[in-house]
Formats: structure tokens, sequence, C-alpha cells
């Protein structure tokens, strides 16, 4: 049962970050892409750190496919930090609507790290700690 659960949000969270990723990376949805990097200018970031975010949010939507494995761990670390960091800089900058998206992945997220820790135990000399 949460492997399928696993998988789910697994497929949600990697179609979410390719299509969010890709657009912070190649500007190619001229609409959003404005206006994120409008909410990176209001934040006192620039255009290199929006695609700095967007690699690793591209990156880490294809790392967390490799469950039960470091690298789909990492991923879902990746992806829970961009979260977190981007419900912070919403909550202090914008209002509580801008934050839903980033309110929704970062549970999500955890979940699938959550699921992986074996993988981040076993590598750091853990292992069947939790």
């Amino acid at each position: 049962m949460s492997t399928t659960i696993t998988t789910i949000i697994i497929g949600l969270l990697s179609a979410f970050f390719l299509f969010a990723g890709s657009i912070k990376v190649f500007g190619w949805q001229k609409m959003i892409f404005e206006t994120q990097l409008a909410m990176m200018k209001k934040y006192g970031l620039n255009r290199q750190i929006l695609g700095v975010i967007g690699t690793a949010e591209l990156i880490a939507s294809i790392m967390i496919w490799f469950q039960g494995s470091l690298i789909g761990a990492v991923g879902a670390g990746i992806i829970l930090a961009t979260s977190i960091g981007a419900l912070g800089f919403h909550f202090i900058y914008d209002t509580w609507r801008e934050a839903v998206p980033a309110a929704i992945t970062a549970p999500l997220s955890a979940f699938v790290l959550w699921m992986g820790r074996d993988s981040i135990l076993d590598f750091i000399g853990l292992p069947g700690l939790f």
C-alpha cells in the first residue's frame, strides 16, 4: 500500500517540478517565468538564482524516481529544501496564497524522504535506526 502511495506522490512531485523547474531554467512559459522572475527581484534575488533553483528542481525531479537508493532520498531532500525555502520567502514577502504550492510539496517530499530514510541511514553508517 505505501509503495503505491509513494509512487503516486513521486509521480506528482516529479511532474510538478519538471514543469516548474523547466520554466525557471528555460523561460518557455512567458507569463509564469516573468511572474517568478518578478518575485525573485522582490526577494532581492536575480535571474541566476532563479536558474539555480530551477536546475536543482529539474535534477531532483528525476532523482526521486530512484527510490530505495541514496539518489532517490537526496532528490526528495532537494525538493523538500526548495519547498521550505519557497515557504520562507512567500511568508516573508508575499501572501499565503503564493505559498500554497510549496505548502503542498513540502510535506509530500518529506514523506518521500522518510520512505527513503534507510538508504540515508545506511550511507551514514546507522542501518536500521528507524
